[in-house]
């Protein structure tokens, strides 16, 4: 584990959290989609972040990095207990509230987040979201991609996510098709990062299975209206999983929220081609702001 790594105990189970910049600044939590761990918010951006100067915080959830696992194939736990977890590392951190930047399922533990625990979020920025978050069936938005759909559809071909090459090259193709169809896609970047992911998993099998296998609960959409945090989303538009009509109409559910296109980019951590517009907004949504 990284000098700069903690075990912090928050609502009864053990997570990894890195920081960056000074405790003293504006909080800015970051939380992670489905599968991924703290290191898909790439380090260069969370300095970037730093340098608002902003108190920067990524953190494993749970069956992802060195946080606490469940076995691959029974997850004991549910999406609200994620966002019970948000809350508790908030408190364990002595924080009290933060600034929620919250990608893909991050996005709906941030919703809920804002809407359950309202005191402990100054601020909330969705990225790749959807509204009422993923597993709940809403046909006036778009569908994924056909592409994405044929995913969801197939078998998956089987991984031994124990063997380093067989596990990266699985990550890498697995991250493929919700990129950017207009960008190139950058395979060094996510192998990289695929790399990171693999030395670091406590359980990787648990990781890449349990996050998609959630019970995420009665659908929370008809309450989006009551968050009260200002927000900002921030949406990719070639989206193919949430395709762009449903980063508009999380906006439009929530009062006063600012909708922000992501050009040229997918289902995706922003990548660095819009970090500066990206960083520039997170920055002035957060600026004298409590937190």
């Amino acid at each position: 584990m990284s000098s700069d790594e903690k075990l912090l105990t928050a609502n009864g189970v053990e997570l990894c959290t890195e920081t960056f910049g000074e405790p003293g600044d504006p909080a800015v939590l970051l939380i992670h989609g489905a599968a991924h761990s703290m290191v898909n918010w790439p380090e260069a951006l969370c300095r970037r972040l730093a340098d608002g100067p902003r108190f920067v915080i990524r953190y494993d959830g749970r069956d992802t990095g060195r946080s606490t696992t469940s076995e691959a194939g029974a997850p004991a736990y549910t999406l609200r207990d994620l966002v019970d977890d948000a809350a508790g590392l908030i408190d364990a951190l002595g924080l009290a509230a933060v600034h929620v930047v919250g990608m893909s399922q991050g996005a709906a533990v941030g919703q809920l987040l804002a809407l359950d625990h309202p005191q402990r979020v100054a601020t909330l920025t969705l990225a790749s979201g959807t509204p009422g978050g993923p597993g709940h069936h809403h046909p006036d938005l778009p569908a994924p991609a056909p592409e994405i759909q044929a995913l969801f559809e197939a078998e998956p071909a089987p991984v031994d996510w124990s063997d380093r090459a067989a596990a990266v090259d699985a990550i890498v193709e697995g991250e493929r098709p919700y990129a950017a169809r207009t960008a190139p896609f950058d395979e060094a970047a996510v192998r990289e990062s695929a790399a990171l992911t693999f030395d670091r998993a406590a359980d990787l099998a648990a990781q890449m299975t349990n996050p998609f296998l959630l019970d995420a609960g009665e659908p929370w959409r008809d309450r989006l209206p009551h968050i009260s945090a200002p927000t900002l989303v921030l949406h990719g538009t070639e989206d193919p999983m949430f395709p762009f009509g449903h980063g508009e109409a999380l906006a439009d559910a929530i009062p006063g929220a600012r909708l922000l296109p992501m050009e040229r980019t997918g289902h995706e951590i922003a990548p660095p081609r819009v970090w500066d517009e990206v960083v520039a907004a997170v920055l002035a949504h957060t600026a004298d702001r409590t937190a």
